[in-house]
């Protein structure tokens, strides 16, 4: 990673849930580059209805590495958004060390798959517990600090194209991104009187270790019982009007770090779309 673009976020401190890798890692490298320090947490660890290797420690140290090569500062906690009290005391920790908070990052989440008949519960509720209940969470761990800084602030909500409409066979994935839509919304207009803007981003098919792989590709190609990359790529090409197979993690990074500076200071309660055009096709 190159030296700061523009050092828009110059002393600010923003904190970063799902940080060990994939887009978090991104986010975090990011507004790093930007001039920001970094908390960042992330479960580092399995999620028994994932179908997917999930994060690791390593993973996590790895941001760690990345960021302080930026020459900003970082503070690392293997934190779980299913459990408020991680949360708190990765904010606690990070402030105390950091000195401040300005920017909240809501970006851990999970998927699975499963009709409604084939749907468990328990898939369900873990879904649902991660990808909306601990963006909840998170605000719930971290606004407080924003509001007592004083300094107004930014709030982003990483949630999904599948926020703003519909995809067979991952109703809970879907229903959990609906609801952090409404969510952004809600803290939008409760949280503006602290002027602190709260937004959600829309993401399409992010090439990162959610996507890349056998959960997915039997999404997006039922037909086939073992479809490959290029079979997927295909299938994720057809679903947006721009012809690329998917986005990078850096592009919806480049959409966290406008929404996170002063040059978003006027936009709050928006759903920012990194699409390709799905929503429209």
């Amino acid at each position: 990673m190159s030296a700061p673009v523009r050092g828009r976020l110059a002393d600010r401190v923003a904190f970063i849930t799902g940080a060990a890798r994939g887009q978090g890692r991104s986010h975090a490298i990011r507004l790093a580059a930007e001039g920001a320090d970094i908390i960042a947490a992330d479960l580092c660890g399995p999620v028994p209805t994932v179908g997917y290797p999930l994060s690791t420690p390593a993973d996590l140290a790895e941001t760690v590495r990345q960021v302080e090569e930026l020459d900003r500062r970082i503070v690392a906690h293997q934190a779980d958004v299913r459990d408020l009290g991680s949360l708190e005391a990765a904010v606690t920790d990070g402030v105390a060390t950091l000195g401040r908070l300005d920017i909240v990052v809501a970006n851990a989440g999970i998927l699975s798959s499963g009709s409604l008949a084939d749907l468990s519960e328990q898939a369900w509720r873990q879904m649902i517990d991660i990808n909306l209940n601990g963006v909840w969470r998170t605000c719930r761990a971290a606004v407080p600090e924003l509001i007592a800084g004083g300094r107004g602030g930014s709030v982003i909500l990483i949630s999904s194209v599948a926020g703003l409409k519909s995809y067979p066979n991952i109703a809970h994935y879907v229903a959990a991104k609906h609801g952090v839509t409404g969510l952004a919304r809600a803290l939008a207009t409760e949280l503006a009187s602290h002027r602190i803007r709260v937004n959600s981003i829309h993401p399409t098919q992010v090439d990162t270790d959610m996507i890349q792989n056998e959960v997915m590709y039997r999404l997006f190609v039922p037909d086939v019982e073992h479809a490959s990359q290029a079979e997927f790529a295909a299938a994720s090409r057809a679903t947006g009007l721009l012809p690329v197979d998917w986005v990078e993690a850096a592009d919806v990074s480049s959409v966290v770090a406008f929404l996170a500076s002063d040059d978003a200071r006027y936009m709050t309660g928006a759903a920012v779309p990194v699409d390709a055009g799905a929503l429209i096709h």
